[in-house]
């Protein structure tokens, strides 16, 4: 049994991954879709986006969703799944998003020479003033902190506040 909810746009949803139904409490691959998932890697090897690969794989979702079955492991080794891909066309599209993510500038990797601030000190000196306006007495106040940046042997620091 597919426990199943009509969705927005007409199409079935589940909690099961496309591809699959529950039958006699097993996950059995469901054929007809199983063959728009092999369909679906394998056109999106072939260079298209994720939206067109799903309409030629004729599998009607957002890329958003499409993305997350690309990335689904189920489809290659679970427990529970039977596999519909093969371990080798997985990696490969892994690869590939991998790739065009990083051509997009999607991907942040720390390159290690970024300066940080760890410490700070502050300090302020008593106040010679006092005001009627509890405003500009703040604003006086605030003027005479002053901070400073405390840095050990292996700490750096941004911009014309280092010593």
């Amino acid at each position: 049994m597919r426990v199943e909810l009509k969705g927005k746009v007409g199409e079935m949803m589940s909690h099961i991954p496309f591809g699959y139904t529950i039958q006699n409490g097993r996950a059995v691959v469901n054929e007809e879709e199983a063959v728009k998932i092999k369909k679906l890697f394998k056109v999106y090897l072939s260079g298209l986006s994720l939206s067109e690969a799903a309409q030629k794989a004729g599998i009607k979702r957002y890329h958003t969703s499409v993305a997350r079955m690309l990335s689904d492991k189920r489809y290659v080794e679970d427990k529970f799944y039977p596999p519909i891909i093969s371990k080798d066309t997985f990696e490969k599209v892994q690869l590939e998003r991998h790739r065009r993510a990083e051509a997009l500038g999607r991907i942040y990797e720390h390159k290690g020479n970024e300066k940080k601030i760890l410490n700070f000190k502050f300090h302020a000196s008593m106040p010679d003033n006092l005001y009627d306006d509890p405003f500009q007495q703040a604003e006086y106040a605030y003027s005479l902190i002053k901070s400073e940046v405390i840095l050990d042997d292996n700490q750096e620091c941004y911009g014309n506040s280092c010593p």
